[in-house]
């Protein structure tokens, strides 16, 4: 197996591990150059297309929002993407890990996405410097 294969299973893989789909439409926000390519590359390489930024005007299936400690009010921040969720979306909240800049505790991440209607279900090593967090909306919400 040549490097170049090698390094293309293991971004599969990091995407895979996190849930990603062929066909999904992944909407990136929070875009920042401390943001993990190799992640990045990863889901896009799962879906078959470019994640698409904060502009796009349609509904999708993943949010991936890149998160630090000094981006405002993750309440809020959730309660606008959420509305960008189809049925049975899923928003990926990637934070810097624990004694990085802008880490943000589990706990207040606990308490905006409760304030926000929204269920925790798994959190994970997502890349080198950065966590994540999935958050689901319930199924009967409109």
């Amino acid at each position: 197996m040549s490097a170049t294969a090698g390094q293309a299973q293991s971004e599969r893989s990091l995407a895979e591990r996190l849930g990603f789909k062929s066909g999904q439409v992944v909407q990136e926000i929070g875009f920042d150059e401390d943001v993990s390519e190799e992640l990045r590359e990863s889901i896009e390489a799962i879906i078959g297309g470019e994640l698409v930024d904060e502009d796009y005007e349609d509904v999708v299936d993943v949010v991936l929002l890149w998160w630090r400690e000094d981006d405002g009010d993750l309440f809020d921040e959730l309660s606008e993407w959420l509305a960008a969720l189809d049925d049975g979306g899923q928003i990926w909240l990637l934070t810097p890990k624990a004694g990085r800049d802008g880490h943000v505790e589990p706990s207040d991440i606990g308490e905006a996405a409760t304030l926000a209607g929204l269920s925790q279900t798994k959190s994970v090593s997502a890349a080198g410097e950065w966590s994540g967090t999935l958050l689901v909306a319930p199924k009967t919400r409109k």
